[in-house]
């Protein structure tokens, strides 16, 4: 669901300084952040990491009885 939920957003990067990709690996989702600058990279990551906790809110809300 998170992987599916993102996907869209490595497909087109935000900024020319850094990339993403997410891939899944069993249970685990993959994140690998390239950058050409620390600046970059950190708000990439910042980015990513708040959706993904947005998404894993979200999810537990919707499972919540």
């Amino acid at each position: 669901m998170v992987l599916t939920s993102l996907k869209p957003e490595t497909s087109t990067p935000s900024s020319h300084r850094a990339r993403i990709t997410l891939k899944k690996d069993d249970k685990l989702l993959v994140l690998t952040a390239e950058a050409n600058d620390t600046v970059a990279l950190r708000a990439s990551l910042n980015a990513y990491l708040r959706w993904i906790n947005s998404i894993l809110k979200v999810l537990e809300v919707l499972e919540a009885p």
